[in-house]
């Protein structure tokens, strides 16, 4: 049985340099907007979406509002996407699905389906690693960090972890 070697791709200073790169892409192209969304899929997504609108707050006069999505990512078929935030709160709005790792797209592909019966003003998606190994057409507006990699190899991102945070390949 071979044993799973970790690299560390990104460092935690290089990551909150690319959050940070991709907050001002926010805000470039969405600078004329009031208010936005920013909808980070539960557990790391959201923790994304926490920094980047720790980001914004500190660069723009945007009103910023983080809404979290949950469900079970590892059902085959999806019940109901759970978000933590009243349906009112996106009509009209600039939403921007945020996660962790852009893998086959499947996660996202499921966390599109509540926005479909609203009226969005924009829908974007922003993405810490993109790994390229699409089975859906989801792609990313934002993108920190693209990576081709292996069908068998696995991308984890830690934001939380005090004594490790970063990008990790195993």
């Amino acid at each position: 049985m071979s044993k799973l070697v970790k690299t560390k791709l990104l460092a935690e200073k290089k990551t909150d340099q690319i959050i940070k790169r991709i907050a001002f892409q926010i805000f470039e192209n969405n600078f004329e907007e009031e208010e936005i969304i920013l909808a980070g899929i539960k557990d790391q997504g959201y923790i994304f979406a926490e920094k980047l609108a720790k980001y914004l707050n500190e660069i723009s006069t945007l009103n910023i509002i983080l809404a979290q999505l949950s469900f079970d990512k590892e059902a085959i078929i999806q019940p109901d996407i759970l978000i933590e935030s009243k349906v009112n709160t996106f009509k009209n709005k600039v939403v921007i699905l945020i996660d962790d790792v852009l893998n086959t797209g499947r996660t996202l592909a499921y966390c599109f389906h509540p926005f479909l019966s609203i009226p969005l003003k924009k829908l974007q998606v922003a993405v810490l690693v993109d790994r390229n190994h699409p089975k859906f057409p989801i792609l990313a507006d934002y993108v920190g960090y693209s990576l081709s990699t292996t069908i068998s190899e696995h991308v984890e991102v830690v934001l939380t972890n005090e004594k490790e945070k970063g990008v990790f390949l195993y």
